[in-house]
Order: structure tokens, then sequence, then C-alpha cells
């Protein structure tokens, strides 16, 4: 039995699904962060499990040439990033057996990966980011990210992720905090005002949001705060007050009071335009983002005749990318102000031939097939959790002849094309998409094909 504190020879044979590299020690599970394969270390013990035991690096014996000294100074401390010390293409090779491990381990599906689609921008490369605010040990103002595992935050003044904007808008907001003594909030204590400062950029028109997260619903200084930012090189197109008052991981919450502009600002992505609230779901890469759409359509191999249904569609992106090759589009959501900004979307983008309906997916979906509405291709891109039963329990029922689904978790998708291939469909393509470089995480489109509709 591995004992806490104890030191041992490991050599990185492969990946966890973090990110972390996997070694061996008498048979038992190492999990070693910020390892690569074919690093040799000295590694001391931190946790113990039954199976498996959590480890660091004491000291590196020997490393593969895949290993990069990170460019960012709080790498390691911060939990943003778990991949910085490797080149960009051992990133990408690592994100592939990851999904790879999934597809086999947990699905038990005998289906090669493809190679992910790299990125082509490594640095500030992120449209939105969710700076939380706190205070130093001397009483000073801090921002930065949280430390892996905890809350606690490790001040950073500018992430090498983040749009380069970010830095001006968020010394702005700081410069109004020092000026009207507005306290960061404490989540220890309970108290304070200002939680998160949240950033969204559309890259393809320049507008730019700022929301202020905050525990209260008053907000002092309004006036201070808006003349403050109106000084800054960078312009800002709206600036909104999320209230969040519950103690909760949950960044924002449910009301919004917008301060200047409309609380929305709009992209425009390779013809298309999308309004995006605070709370929208829109993919955090937007260059990325294009070709994670372009490869689903391709792959999903929509007609003219086709119905399409898109569950889980948010606010209508990937509708609105396939409704260009489809007779129809229906999209499927459960967030209200996400049905309201596709809606939207369908208009100023001249698109006249999708529907969008709000509700759980396997229910609307139920009513929809009830009513006679059929689908040729579905596609989904549910949340980390996946597709719940009854959503693929319905999808096999409605029979189209292609499910493209996206997914930015391997796991639930291993389990979700399993289960699919259980009922009729099988796995033709995996492909994964890095929209989140210098992370372990990774986008994937997997293409199903029910059986003699080929």
């Amino acid at each position: 039995m591995l004992k806490k504190n104890d030191i041992y020879t490991v050599e990185i044979t492969g990946y966890g699904t973090g990110g972390e590299g996997i070694g061996r020690i008498q048979d038992i599970v190492v999990f070693v962060p910020y390892t690569v394969v074919g690093d040799l270390a000295e590694v001391r013990i931190v946790k113990t499990h039954s199976a498996y035991c959590y480890g660091k690096v004491e000291k590196l014996l020997s490393s593969p040439m895949q290993r990069v000294k990170p460019p960012c100074s709080v790498f390691g401390k911060c939990g943003g990033c778990q991949a910085m010390h490797m080149k960009y293409e051992e990133q990408l090779n690592m994100k592939r057996r990851i999904v790879q491990d999934c597809i086999s381990r947990i699905g038990k599906l005998n289906c090669e990966v493809e190679e992910p689609i790299a990125a082509q921008q490594l640095y500030h490369y992120r449209n939105k980011i969710q700076i939380p605010v706190g205070q130093g040990k001397n009483g000073e103002l801090i921002t930065g990210f949280y430390r892996s595992g905890s809350h606690d935050i490790v001040p950073n003044e500018c992430c090498l992720i983040e749009p380069e904007a970010v830095k001006t808008v968020k010394s702005a907001v700081l410069a109004w905090m020092r000026l009207c003594h507005i306290a960061p909030y404490d989540e220890q204590k309970k108290r304070g005002i200002l939680r998160h400062i949240y950033i969204r950029i559309a890259e393809g028109t320049g507008e730019l949001m700022l929301v202020l997260v905050t525990s209260q619903k008053k907000l002092p200084y309004k006036a201070e705060l808006l003349q403050i930012l109106e000084q800054t090189e960078m312009e800002i197109t709206t600036v909104v007050q999320n209230i969040q008052p519950k103690p909760t991981n949950v960044v924002l919450g449910k009301e919004n009071i917008v301060l200047t502009g409309s609380g929305k600002i709009r992209d425009e992505v390779d013809g298309l335009q999308f309004l995006i609230s605070p709370g929208s779901f829109y993919q955090v890469n937007t260059k990325q983002m294009v070709k994670l759409y372009q490869t689903a359509i391709g792959m999903a191999q929509i007609q003219k005749t086709d119905t399409v249904f898109d569950l889980y569609c948010g606010t209508g992106t990937i509708s609105l990318f396939a409704a260009r090759q489809a007779k129809k589009v229906i999209g499927v959501e459960i967030v209200p102000a996400a049905v309201q900004d596709a809606k939207e979307n369908m208009r100023l983008g001249g698109v006249a031939n999708c529907e969008f309906h709000l509700g759980d997916a396997a229910e609307v979906t139920a009513k929809l097939y009830e009513n006679g509405e059929r689908a040729d291709v579905v596609m989904v891109d549910p949340p980390r959790k996946g597709c719940s039963p009854e959503a693929v329990q319905l999808l096999v029922k409605l029979a189209p002849r292609k499910i493209v689904y996206i997914s930015c978790n391997p796991s639930t998708l291993a389990r979700d094309l399993a289960l699919m291939e259980s009922r009729g469909y099988h796995t033709e393509k995996i492909q994964p998409v890095d929209l989140f470089v210098h992370s372990a995480h990774i986008e994937t489109v997997a293409v199903m094909t029910r059986e003699g509709k080929a």
C-alpha cells in the first residue's frame, strides 16, 4: 500500500481526463499533474485511494522533447490551464488520447478517433472571461483565477488566453472600486459587493459587454463607474449589473440590470449575426467555433429536402448554420432568454426556415413527434452531463438518418454513443476540434448512421 509523502520514481505513460499524466507504482495508477508522456520523475504521493493515488513532481529526471517552459508566471498555481507545459502538438496528442480512451473504455466502441482540428490562435483566443475579485493579505484588491480545486484567487494581472482588451476594462473597474471604496465579496464572511468582472467580446463586430456580478441589488456610485469607463480607450457597448446573492459556485444570478446600452452585444460570424446576452451559451473561441460547426454540418451531410432537429440549441448558432443546407430546422432549448435570442438571430440573419421551441429537449421532442414532425437529421449539443436517457430514447424513436453529437465531455459522449449503438445506430466518425488551447478540454463531433441507412 502506498503511503502519503512517500517518493517513488515514476514513468508517465498516459493521460487522465483532466490532462494529468498517468504512471504506475506497484500496479497502482498514479495521477501526476503537469507531466508529459515519456517523463521520468521522482513523485511524492499527496493523496491515496484503494485503487489509485495522486502525486506531484519532486524532481524531473528526464523528459521528452514535447515539454516547454510555460510562458505564464502563475502556471501550475492558477487552475485555468493544465497543458501550457506541453508543445502544442503534444496538447493535441493528449486530447486525442483522452477522447480515444473514453470511447474505448467507457463506450466499448471500436472506432478510431481522428486527429484533432488544431487552433490557429494559441493566445488571447477567448471571447469570454469571468474574473473573480478579492482582497489580498495586505487588504489590496486582487484579481486573477482560482487555484485548482479551491476558491483561492491566484493574482494575475494579464492572463495569456483572455482577450487583450480585458486588462484595460478590468483596470477601470478596479479604479472605480478604489475611488468609491467598493468592497469585493468575501466568500467566507459573506459580505462585500463585487464578486466577478465578466467580459464578453464579439470578435466579428468588436462590440464589448461588461458585466459586474454583485452580491446585492444596490450598486452605489453607478454614475462614477460609467464616467470612469467612458474615459478608457476601449469602447464598451453595454454595461450590465448581474445580481448573484446566493453562496454558490454559479457565477451569474438570474437578475440583470442594464446600466448602459441594450444589455446585449451582436457578433457577425460567417455571414450570420448573433445576439449575445450575459447568460447566453456561445462558444468561447470564435474562430474555432466556425470550424466546429462547419465540421458538424459537413458530417451531417444535410440534403435540401431534410428536416433537421437541433436539440439543446442555445441561441441558435448551429440551427442557423444548418438552415443553409436544410429544408427546415427545428431548435429546442430550455433557457427562455436563449430562445428569444435565437428567434432574433434568425430575423437578423434573414433566415426563414427555422423555428425554435422552449422547453426540455426530451419533452418538447416528444410533443413534436406526436404532432407528426419527423427528423431526417438530428443534431445535439448537450451540457457536460450529456443527454438524458429519455432524450436518447427519443432520438432513437425519431429514427433520423444521421445523428450528429457535439460534446464538451468525452466521458458522457462515449456513454451516449454506446446507448445509441445498442439501439440500431453505428458510429461512423469521431472528430475532435480544439477550442480550448492550453487546457485539457476538447470539443468532439461524432456522427452516427442508422443501420441500413448509410
